[in-house]
């Protein structure tokens, strides 16, 4: 709720700050001190269009600012964080917005501090407050509100069923959504099939194993070298043995080994007289056996190297398969396998799809009986709630000067060829299902006996339709946000009627801030805080200011109120008997305390 708004420049108001309770704010003044100003301030501070010709002359912009305190969570404060406002870590701190319309007709707007689009005030201001004037009923300008306030009046009954309905619509418009999709996706999933089945065929035929194309790769080599590897080895092996072969014709050279072995025998005679050089005799000794060793691996290398033509074919042509398939489904062939792993479960999906299809058809069909179901279950409820509703309503408008008038709830369901049939009792053909029920809910009104009920925004003038609104708001607990505004409520009232007024005004505000602007001192007596709107005539220059009054001024602005002299002691005795009387009735039992199913807010407790 606001603890204070702050409005500076606009109309007859040049810098006033209305510190504000948490019941019942009154807010009264002369004719002409710039009561109104005050609603017209928060309405831009809400996000109402911008008028320059708000803006106060020879003043550059209008400046509107209001400090909130909200209870953690409250969707306010998320909707805040959202547009970067700065909350603190804990969403904690106080939500300040600013409003600033300028002459030239900019406005600017800021929520916690940070630079936000005007519709962003307008959103919050759905959230924050309710205000219902002469000419501007905020809380039902759109018919599904009609809905929300008879369904949060049925409480936890009508909310359970409401609850039960979306969870049903909500699995049909799943089960629908994904058996349309399967159906739309029907012909590439043949497509994909056939693609898949092509390639598993494929890999199938060829059957890769794991790591084959390496192997492969370094037997062709092997195979393709055959002649020039076998003769690199015997060169090799004739240079350390010096070996050329046995036979006629054949002539032994002296090898690297048998060179080594001089070497050898050049020193052994002379090992036994240094140490050194017997170590150097034993390194040369290791090169002989490693030559040797070494002639003779060369030996059996140039033997096993096999020059064959026909297994050279077969690893070309092999490789030659492989590569087939590592052009289409990987780099490799344990990719080209990992591949048809993950196709073969793809396929299998796919191939299942049609039998998903039927269960989701045989699901969806399901639902929808049980949609229709759930539907007419809400829809009783949702009638016995409309019902008790209006029977309240119609109560209070009599405490209102609108004992004639009577408040009907309509809850009608609208014909939709697409939709669903069986909805109600007598009721065949479809009708529109939306995730709120089959409803369209619409509070109405009849001024009179005989005349007929239209919605309630269109049946009465500006001052009955802020009473009827107050009525409803008396009996709807102030449930919806937590300020009410209400401008001029007691237009056309007086007398005891006006004090009924004030004692409604009152019940509303022990469950939410409420903020009026009146002219009654009977309306004026039951607020929390009553705040006067004062002007100041200097020169040509009329400038407004808010003061709060208590004690003896308060009992003088009720007796202005009530004949125009602050000081006289008539006016100051009867404000001293209003304010008695309002006492009386702050004590006397809220209006609207009844709920529907026995006045039970959830099924076996006390609302």
């Amino acid at each position: 709720m606001f603890q204070e708004i702050r409005i500076q420049g606009i109309g007859v108001i040049d810098d006033a700050v209305l510190p504000l309770s948490p019941g019942l704010n009154v807010v009264t003044g002369e004719t002409g001190a710039g009561k109104t100003m005050v609603v017209s301030g928060l309405g831009l501070l809400l996000g109402a269009r911008a008028d320059t010709g708000l803006v106060r002359a020879g003043t550059r912009a209008a400046h509107i600012e209001g400090v909130l305190t909200l209870p953690e969570g409250h969707p306010a404060l998320v909707r805040a964080a959202d547009a970067g406002a700065d909350l603190g870590a804990d969403m904690d701190e106080d939500l300040v917005l600013v409003r600033t319309v300028g002459q030239d007709g900019r406005s600017r707007a800021h929520v916690g501090g940070r630079s936000t689009p005007v519709g962003v005030l307008a959103e919050l201001g759905e959230l924050l407050v309710a205000v219902h004037g002469q000419s501007d009923q905020w809380r039902l300008r759109h018919g599904d509100q009609h809905r929300q306030v008879v369904d949060e009046f049925g409480g936890v009954v009508v909310a359970e069923a409401l609850e039960t309905y979306q969870r049903t619509f909500d699995a049909l418009a799943d089960a629908t959504r994904e058996r349309d999709r399967l159906r739309a996706l029907a012909a590439d999933r043949a497509r994909e099939t056939d693609a898949l089945q092509t390639g598993l065929d494929r890999i199938e035929a060829v059957d890769p194993q794991p790591g084959e194309d390496l192997a492969l790769r370094s037997e062709d080599e092997r195979l393709a070298h055959a002649d020039g590897l076998r003769l690199a080895a015997a060169q090799a092996h004739t240079l350390l043995t010096g070996d050329t072969g046995t036979g006629p014709g054949y002539a032994d050279q002296a090898g690297i080994v048998d060179e080594l072995a001089s070497a050898r025998m050049a020193l052994t005679p002379m090992t036994d007289h240094d140490p050194a050089l017997a170590d150097l005799d034993t390194r040369l000794a290791e090169l002989g056996y490693l030559g040797s060793d070494l002639a003779a691996d060369l030996a059996s290398y140039a033997a096993s190297v096999d020059v064959d033509p026909a297994r050279l074919t077969f690893v070309q042509q092999r490789r030659a398969d492989l590569a087939s398939l590592t052009r289409v489904y990987g780099d490799t062939v344990d990719e080209v396998l990992a591949w048809g792993s993950q196709a073969a479960l793809t396929l299998a999906e796919l191939t299942g799809a049609d039998d998903r299809v039927d269960q989701l058809d045989a699901e969806t069909v399901r639902l929808r009986q049980q949609l229709a179901v759930c539907a007419l279950e809400l829809t009783t409820v949702r009638r016995q709630s409309a019902d008790e509703f209006g029977h309240q309503v119609t109560g209070e408008l009599r405490h209102l000067a609108m004992g004639r008038a009577e408040v009907t709830v309509s809850v009608s369901a609208r014909s939709d060829p697409e939709g669903l049939a069986g909805v109600g009792s007598t009721r065949v053909e479809p009708v529109r299902f939306t995730r709120s029920g089959t409803d369209d809910v619409e509070i109405q009104l009849a001024s009179g006996p005989g005349n007929p009920h239209r919605s309630v925004a269109r049946a009465a003038s500006g001052g009955e339709l802020s009473r009827v609104m107050l009525a409803i708001e008396v009996v709807s607990r102030g449930r919806a946000v937590p300020t009410y505004v209400f401008d001029e409520v007691d237009a056309g009232v007086g007398g005891r009627a006006a004090l009924d007024v004030g004692a409604r005004l009152a019940s509303l505000a022990r469950h939410a801030q409420v903020v009026v602007v009146t002219h009654l001192a009977q309306v004026a007596v039951f607020a929390d805080r009553h705040l006067v709107v004062t002007k100041d005539e200097s020169g040509a220059v009329t400038a407004s200011t808010v003061r709060v009054v208590e004690e003896s001024e308060r009992l003088g602005e009720l007796s202005r109120m009530m004949g125009g002299d602050p000081a006289s002691a008539t006016g100051l005795a009867h404000a001293q008997e209003l304010l008695a009387q309002a006492t009386v009735q702050r004590t006397a039992p809220s209006p609207g305390a009844r709920r529907p199913n026995g006045g039970r807010g959830r099924r076996g407790t006390v609302a």
